[in-house]
């Protein structure tokens, strides 16, 4: 049965994998600080997208027109891998972002001026980027597949220069969105890599710390108290490598190599020596938390949010029939008394003759202090004791109806 100490592991072990997630995105954002493979991606992309391979044509004259150019700082080195770019490729000082806006304007301006950017397509006398002019001088892109796409932008834009432009945009971020998939997929083998890494420096055995927390109670409840404070605060995942390493720490997790090796078990039990505690059993529990730093820090914020929802709204464990019943029964009173007797009673009051005509009537009481009367004639119809009888000539004359 999947009980709350099962889940408060589970959160335990969420919670641990989102700080080790924090970790090592902000070692990758180091790596990538430092080598710019987005830029590298991007430059490829855009190579791919225009037609242009080898980065000799239109690419180029891209990477040079003005409003693509001052986005970076230095000169169009050329291609910076012929083919896929690897997953540490180098950017050098080329752009990581490049509006989709800017990638139209800058391609229907080479369309209409020309690719060279000197005195003549930079005067006056320009001819002025629209419909018409774009139709007219769609050869100066020299690239047959691009300038195909811009016909086709034109077609369908009636004669709307914005619409031509909202089209190009459409036409690069479809591209963009692809060439994403394949950054994030490089992303995900470089977070492994610095999973694995981080996991066996640390000592971060995922098998350790869940059988940790299913065995001591206390460590348990201080890791979800710190889990369900961490769910409501989104700060977190802003967090640098050294801030959620002092979290890490803090727990007081059997983390590290104080401990020795690392397996499930430690220590002269039986289950102290083997193949799985000495080898594979380390070797699973890292591989588990570097796979589950590919998965990214806002992965496990919102699986850490979701557990702990479902924590605070779980239902009580439904009780057995005899647990029931045996709450029933405490609930009742726990003194029955059964006092007086007499025919007169019983005709009275509704007592249960007994034998020899005597009556016996039952009564319960409540609270340890109450004493039956010595007579069921001292009780009115209500059962409350009479004290002082109240005579006919004491009571006060009627104010009206029936006297």
């Amino acid at each position: 049965m999947f009980g709350s100490t099962i889940l408060e592991v589970v959160i335990g072990i969420v919670f641990v994998f989102l700080l080790v997630s924090i970790i090592c995105s902000a070692i990758r954002e180091m790596i990538e600080a430092a080598v710019k493979s987005r830029a590298a991606y991007l430059e490829y992309g855009i190579r791919e997208l225009l037609h242009d391979k080898q980065g000799v044509g239109l690419a180029n004259s891209f990477y040079n027109h003005p409003l693509i150019y001052s986005l970076f700082a230095g000169d169009y080195p050329g291609p910076l891998s012929i083919g896929r770019p690897s997953i540490l490729v180098r950017g050098g000082k080329l752009p990581s972002y490049i509006p989709s806006r800017n990638f139209a304007m800058a391609l229907m301006d080479i369309a209409a001026r020309g690719q060279e950017t000197d005195a003549i397509s930079s005067n006056a006398m320009a001819p002025i980027v629209s419909p018409d002019s774009l139709r007219m001088n769609v050869r100066n892109l020299r690239n047959p597949a691009v300038q195909r796409v811009l016909l086709t932008a034109l077609d369908s834009a009636q004669n709307d220069l914005s619409q031509v432009q909202a089209s190009l945009e459409d036409w690069y971020n479809s591209a963009m969105e692809r060439l994403s998939g394949r950054y994030k997929w490089a992303t995900q083998w470089i977070l492994f890599a610095i999973g694995i890494v981080l996991a066996v420096g640390l000592n971060v055995n995922t098998i350790t710390v869940g059988e940790y927390l299913y065995r001591d109670d206390a460590a348990r409840a201080v890791i979800v108290a710190r889990a369900e404070a961490a769910a409501r605060d989104s700060t977190l995942l802003r967090a640098t490598s050294t801030q959620a390493r002092a979290e890490l720490d803090s727990l007081r997790l059997p983390i590290g190599w104080t401990e020795g090796w690392g397996a499930p078990r430690q220590g002269t039990g039986p289950m102290a020596v083997g193949v799985w505690n000495n080898w594979f059993g380390p070797i699973t529990g890292w591989l588990l938390t570097a796979l589950a730093a590919t998965l990214g820090a806002p992965f496990w914020f919102d699986v850490l949010n979701k557990i702990t929802m479902v924590r605070s709204t779980k239902k009580p464990v439904e009780k057995r029939p005899e647990e029931l019943l045996e709450d029933r029964q405490r609930s009742k009173p726990q003194t029955l008394v059964v006092y007086g007797t007499g025919a007169g009673a019983a005709a009275r009051d509704g007592g249960v003759p007994a034998e020899g005509g005597a009556a016996v009537r039952p009564s319960l009481v409540v609270g340890p202090e109450f004493s039956p009367p010595e007579s069921a004639d001292a009780l009115d119809g209500c059962g409350a004791l009479i004290e002082d009888e109240t005579t006919d000539e004491e009571l006060p004359a009627a104010d009206g109806g029936v006297a």
